[in-house]
């Protein structure tokens, strides 16, 4: 038996993941800040709830896409790296699914949202952004070493790219102590920056892997 190179349904599912991405990504629009009071969260969500909705639906749909490249993807990592790829991985998709059920239930009744209990819970989902850079950190460390030292078949270029979105991931940890601005837990530099750069990095991955990876007996486990 001789490996298989490359995999239609690779790049088949994380078309669909990231075009699922960007769908939520324009419904939600931009979300209200940290600083932001509460009637002015209040406020946002009467005017955005279908927005919040149609997010929280292309997110969901996205999970069934999301998983199936991160499962590919590790079929070509050996083990232990191919455990600790999805250990972040499982993360990422665990955490944002809650992060959803925040926002929805903030959009659910909006015109009966207390203002201080619309600002906690919202308070309790921005920290999803700053948090997650330890899942999306575990997800491309084993990847990134491996890459670089030009192991289990990776390109070198992917191990040089991630090692700059983990670095970015790991300067991105400052919004846990931010509260206003760019560096504000939740805001641009969580879930515009740092989001894009992972996306960048997942789907250049998952690229070669649909191209030029290799599947076989050995990587089935």
């Amino acid at each position: 038996m001789t490996d298989r190179i490359g995999s239609p349904a690779l790049l088949a599912a994380v078309v669909v993941s990231a075009v699922l991405y960007v769908v939520a990504a324009v419904a939600l629009g931009t979300p209200p800040a940290a600083a932001a009071s509460g009637p002015e969260v209040v406020a946002w969500f009467r005017a955005h709830g279908d927005g919040v909705r149609w997010c929280a639906w292309a997110l969901t749909m996205n999970a069934v896409p999301a998983a199936l490249v991160f499962a590919l993807l590790r079929r070509l990592l050996p083990p232990p790296h191919r455990d600790v790829f999805l250990i972040g991985a499982t993360a990422i998709v665990a955490t944002t699914s809650v992060q959803a059920w925040l926002w929805l239930g903030l959009a659910l009744h909006p015109d009966r949202l207390d203002p201080a209990t619309a600002r906690t819970v919202l308070d309790v989902s921005v920290f999803w952004g700053p948090v997650l850079t330890g899942s999306t950190v575990t997800t491309m460390a084993t990847p990134t070493w491996l890459a670089l030292r030009a192991e289990a078949g990776l390109p070198r270029w992917l191990g040089i790219l991630g090692l700059v979105v983990c670095g970015e991931q790991l300067v991105e940890t400052i919004t846990i102590f931010g509260s206003s601005g760019f560096i504000e837990p939740g805001g641009a530099m969580n879930v515009q920056l740092g989001a894009a750069l992972f996306w960048i990095w997942l789907v250049a991955f998952a690229v070669w892997g649909g191209l030029r990876g290799r599947y076989g007996p050995a990587r089935n486990g």
